[in-house]
């Protein structure tokens, strides 16, 4: 476990040396190649994700083709996941063999930890976790997110685009037999998230598919006949998940358990914290962040309920939950109608923008790619409420998107009330500053600028979860800081509700996947200990059983970035800026935050 990038590379004395000195400059050269070629020949591996990453086209060497990846399916046979174990054994051992990290000056030594850590996750799953054998999901969402790219990445005329997506729908049958053939067994969990992100396949296929096809006879043609064989085969999937998967006997579950949880927390993190401090350290918060909210809510609970006694007979936990409860449940009668989310988003994000820069918070991009969308059907399993998916690394131009997971109108009125209470017009001002302006948006946009083209993909592919999860956080924070919503009270209350719940996830995360948290007390902590309602609740239990460390990054990365504006701060002294700090942080990519700090200091001790 490393202590920060210094204890390998002594950026302080040696960055001018590394800089001049020719050896290392070779070196430097050859890790650039090498990172090129390992970052070609992943994606290549995975055309989903090239997609994403904004890499259209693959020279294969051996094969002597030219490969146009966003036409192409992954294999996911059992020699296709044999073949990733090979190749990211094999690049592992060229690395460490021929440009050993104590040869790199400090920002390539950072792109090889970065590198390392994540071929040493994927053979962690490829070998021991093996999630492709045991959650369909995997499948569903990789297949979903394969469709739906190539519609949003203008990187082709639409009719190539297209095209290129008719080309992956009549390779869907194909793909979901290598699932079945791979899939041993499963957890109920996985199964009915799969079947339901299937079903918004499915009607990705026959609407938003089928509408680009008609746009031209020729699509429309090709479509009438690859769409049939590919719907029915993705509806024959989720029967045979109901009807095979669901009843075959297992041992294995949704949870993680302590060892391989361990393991996968050092390489997500990338910090010397362990699970046991991470969750002191949260439950310590948690309960701090209780009391001031009872502070917060003291004036606010005599200004709405005068008749009351402020429940002096109870003892103080049952006192903090009363109080604090009155108080949310009365500020979240403020909540949109359960049809205009989408226009709700859109109007906070006006004013936003202009908060940030009349408070020079942090520097905005000349570019305007931001879109506010549904969040897509084979997505809101996870993104039960809202997420961001910024433009690919290699096309920064291209369309980021705000989702926000509109109410089904299938869901009843009572689920809908609950999450729109949950979600109301205070708490959605802070989704949108936490998922796109100055979140994950402005975050990636930054990102997006890094050089050379490389290291961007590098930062962008393998970077940081602390580091992106954990600045949405510290800005938000940063943003109240600042005044916003003109120091409301009922934003203060309620972005703090919404920092115990990031707390929370951090302790969810552990107990659930490694110390047998039952539903049952998961709900209870989360409902009466968070003050959240029933449905972001529930919400929540289901994500805490799909993925595991990705939760803790909240808290972790929240605490980092404050340690590291405390300390570039204090080197600045009376010359900090905000936004100086703020830009050159950003502008190195999502390094994790430990990392970062001892690169921007040694970089301001240089100057």
């Amino acid at each position: 476990m490393r202590k920060g990038l210094l204890a390998a590379v002594a950026v302080c004395s040696c960055l001018a040396v590394a800089q001049g000195n020719s050896a290392t400059t070779q070196t430097s050269e050859k890790f650039a190649g090498l990172s090129e070629q390992f970052i070609h020949e992943t994606l290549a591996q995975s055309p989903s994700s090239a997609s994403q990453a904004g890499y259209h086209h693959y020279r294969d060497l051996k094969g002597g083709k030219d490969l146009a990846l966003d036409s192409l399916l992954d294999d996911v046979s059992p020699a296709g996941f044999a073949a990733q174990r090979e190749l990211y054994a094999r690049w592992r051992e060229r690395f460490h063999a021929e440009t050993p990290v104590a040869s790199l000056g400090p920002e390539d030594a950072a792109d090889w930890y970065l590198i390392d850590d994540q071929i040493a996750l994927n053979l962690l799953e490829l070998e021991k976790i093996q999630n492709y054998r045991h959650n369909p999901t995997v499948y569903v969402e990789l297949l979903g997110a394969a469709l739906f790219q190539p519609l949003t990445d203008d990187y082709a005329s639409e009719d190539v685009r297209v095209g290129d997506v008719l080309s992956r729908v009549a390779a869907t049958p194909r793909f979901l037999d290598q699932a079945r053939s791979v899939l041993a067994d499963s957890d109920p969990i996985f199964i009915k998230v799969a079947i339901e992100e299937n079903d918004g396949n499915i009607n990705l296929m026959q609407n938003t598919i089928a509408s680009a096809a008609a746009k031209s006879p020729a699509l429309k043609s090709r479509f009438d006949k690859v769409a049939p064989d590919a719907v029915a085969a993705l509806k024959s999937f989720s029967e045979w998940l109901n009807s095979d998967l669901a009843k075959r006997k297992t041992d294995r579950t949704w949870r993680l358990g302590k060892e391989f949880y361990d393991q996968k927390f050092r390489l997500v993190m990338e910090t010397d914290i362990t699970p046991e401090q991470l969750l002191s350290d949260a439950e310590s918060e948690f309960h701090k962040t209780r009391a001031e909210m009872m502070q917060l809510a003291l004036p606010l609970h005599k200004q709405y309920y005068p008749d009351h006694d402020e429940h002096a007979s109870l003892g103080q936990q049952e006192r903090e939950n009363k109080i604090i409860s009155e108080v949310l449940q009365k500020i979240a009668d403020d909540h949109p109608n359960r049809n205009a989310l989408l226009e709700t988003a859109r109007e906070d994000l006006v004013g936003i923008r202009r908060f940030i820069v009349d408070k020079k918070v942090v520097s905005l991009k000349a570019r305007d790619n931001l879109k506010v969308i549904p969040t897509p059907e084979f997505e809101r399993g996870i993104y039960s409420v809202g997420g961001f998916h910024s433009a690919p690394p290699l096309d920064p131009n291209a369309e980021a998107q705000y989702w926000v997971t509109p109410i089904s109108t299938s869901t009843p009125e009572a689920s809908a009330e609950s999450r729109l209470r949950e979600y109301n017009n205070w708490v959605l001002k802070w989704l949108c500053i936490h998922e796109a302006l100055p979140g994950h948006y402005v975050q990636a946009e930054h990102a997006n600028d890094v050089q050379p083209v490389t290291r961007r993909l590098v930062r962008a592919l393998y970077g940081n979860g602390a580091y992106v999860e954990g600045w949405a956080e510290y800005i938000a924070q940063n943003m109240m800081q600042q005044g916003f919503a003109d120091n409301d009270p009922r934003y203060r209350i309620s972005y703090l509700k919404v920092w115990l719940r990031a707390i929370g996830n951090s302790i969810l995360d552990i107990r659930m996947q490694t110390m047998g948290m039952t539903d049952e007390q998961a709900m209870h902590f989360m409902m009466d200990d968070a003050f959240q309602t029933r449905a972001e609740a529930e919400g929540k239990l289901q994500r805490a059983k799909l993925s595991s460390t990705q939760l803790p990054t909240y808290f972790v990365g929240t605490e980092e970035w404050w340690r590291l504006r405390k300390a570039y701060e204090g080197a600045k002294g009376k010359d900090f800026t905000l936004a100086e700090f703020h830009d050159r942080a950003l502008d190195e990519g999502a390094l994790p935050v430990p990392w970062l700090k001892d690169m921007l200091l040694a970089k301001q001790q240089n100057h």
